[in-house]
């Protein structure tokens, strides 16, 4: 959805900048306001005891966060940690106006349980990517889609295996196999990809 496909109280709310890196919300926390992201880009995830990570989804322009509305509605707290991926701007709409645009305006209303929804889908859909294709297929994908626009991706083994679900020794050693295979090329703290179509077929 685009940013002038917004109802109207998101449109009227109070817009924020937040700077990159920053931490927007964390685990255990209590939701006070809704948002709906204008500009950059925020990742949730979640995170174990032993201290592994797990990108649960992202949310972009035009969208709202599901677990942000999913505690307003409950009353209950985060049960994960969110960050800016880069300068994100998001509109903000308190918890007692949230609940009275909720019964008083439709449009809100609809775009509210109409996002949670298509939201709830894509997070589905990226669980049962996790649990039943293998590391490999889900290495090739995420390499696939990142590279849509530039060849070189920036990122850590560590950022990838959170990225995908995995452990950092596991990464490393499919990278390995598929710069055997010349699809990428591997440097520290990045990683070309040579072969898109090589890439495409593997996920």
């Amino acid at each position: 959805m685009t940013i002038n496909g917004l109802p109207e109280p998101i449109l009227q709310a109070t817009e924020i900048a937040i700077d990159a890196g920053s931490r927007v919300f964390a685990r255990g926390q209590s939701a006070e306001n809704f948002v709906v992201v204008t500009h950059g880009c925020i990742t949730v995830f979640a995170r174990s005891e032993d201290g592994k990570e797990v990108v649960l989804y992202r949310v972009r322009p035009g969208e709202l966060c599901i677990l942000t509305t999913a505690c307003l509605i409950g009353h209950t707290p985060y049960p994960a940690d969110a960050i800016t991926d880069a300068a994100t701007r998001a509109r903000v709409i308190p918890l007692d106006t949230f609940e009275r645009f909720l019964g008083e305006s439709e449009p809100f209303r609809r775009f509210v349980f109409a996002g949670m929804g298509e939201r709830l889908a894509q997070v589905t859909r990226r669980f049962e990517h996790m649990v039943l294709d293998s590391t490999a297929r889900r290495l090739a994908a995420f390499l696939h889609d990142r590279s849509r626009e530039e060849p070189v991706i920036a990122i850590t083994h560590d950022r990838l295996a959170t990225e995908i679900g995995t452990a950092r020794e596991v990464v490393s050693r499919q990278l390995k196999l598929l710069e055997l295979e010349s699809l990428v090329s591997l440097s520290r703290g990045a990683i070309t990809v040579v072969d898109r179509a090589g890439l495409a077929k593997r996920s």
